[in-house]
């Protein structure tokens, strides 16, 4: 965008120590949108000052934020919640000029991978057996205990790039490759846990009140390994909860992105990150 007179005056007054004056510009600048982008960092790279410096990044920051939430909106009010997609925006929060193409290709790869090991006369344990394989050993995919100090383990960008997330981003992963291969996985909501579980074919009846008995058994993504209705009994009798049926639902697509984004947040807790753990619990409050 062309440096203009206003824009040169705004540009004057970041450093001003008035919080409302920086306010009120910071507003005028943000009207802009994100055109005004480059300017910003032209400015950020010729001004030796740290605090302006640290005002320019968090106004560009709101600019890729004021984008986002557009964006999250209009993937909320679609009709086809894409898991990948909402993985993806979740990962611009962070990383607003990350290309997509790259994680669809790595994605492509590993379903490549597991389709031309499947046929029609596998169990539905040996399907998983075969995604399992394919992911964690041939893959090398490998997961940890979720930590609030490592916000990049809650992306998938960046899980495939390291080979490594959490939990919840394991299984996001997990859940797109099901999906592309028509796999019937689904998240469901067990206290604590981001567990996943086979359903059995057919199944798509949502208004059940108690699906457990259309589970064929459960996954968990951190390293896929595979749990027994015992196995999910036994969690629920030591974190002394019942099992109520509400657990064991399908989760949609815009829930299991909500859950990522609320998990995702308590990585912000600091009080210079305060505004961005704000920003992300409004963005899962979009997908209510």
């Amino acid at each position: 965008m062309e440096t203009n007179k206003e824009i040169s005056a705004l540009f004057t007054l970041i450093d001003d120590p008035d919080e409302e004056v920086f306010g009120a510009v910071s507003n005028k600048i943000v009207n802009y949108g994100k055109n005004i982008i480059p300017n910003l960092e032209h400015l950020w790279e010729t001004t030796p000052n740290e605090e302006i410096q640290t005002r320019i990044e968090l106004l560009i920051h709101r600019l890729h934020y004021t984008d986002l939430v557009e964006d999250f909106r209009q993937w909320s009010v679609s009709g086809h919640h894409d898991l990948m997609l909402g993985a993806m925006l979740a990962c611009k929060f962070q990383y607003p000029d990350i290309s997509t193409t790259p994680v669809l290709q790595e994605i492509e790869k590993v379903r490549r991978n597991i389709w031309l090991e499947l046929n029609n006369y596998l169990t539905p344990l040996e399907q998983i057996n075969i995604v399992t394989s394919i992911l964690y050993s041939y893959y090398g995919l490998k997961g940890g205990e979720t930590s609030y100090k490592e916000p990049n383990e809650f992306l998938l960008h960046k899980t495939l790039e390291a080979k490594r997330g959490n939990q919840i981003s394991n299984g996001i992963l997990y859940l797109i490759l099901c999906e592309l291969l028509d796999i019937p996985v689904k998240a469901i909501h067990i206290p604590k846990q981001f567990i996943i579980a086979y359903f059995k074919p057919g199944y798509s009846d949502e208004s059940l009140p108690n699906p457990i008995h259309k589970i064929e058994f459960f996954i968990d993504p951190t390293s896929g390994q595979v749990f027994t209705h015992n196995d999910v009994e036994s969690y629920f009798k030591r974190i002394a909860v019942p099992p109520v049926g509400s657990y064991f639902k399908p989760q949609k697509n815009k829930q299991v992105i909500r859950q990522m984004l609320e998990e995702f947040s308590k990585c912000f807790d600091s009080a210079k990150d305060k505004h961005k753990q704000a920003e992300l619990t409004d963005l899962a409050k979009l997908l209510e």
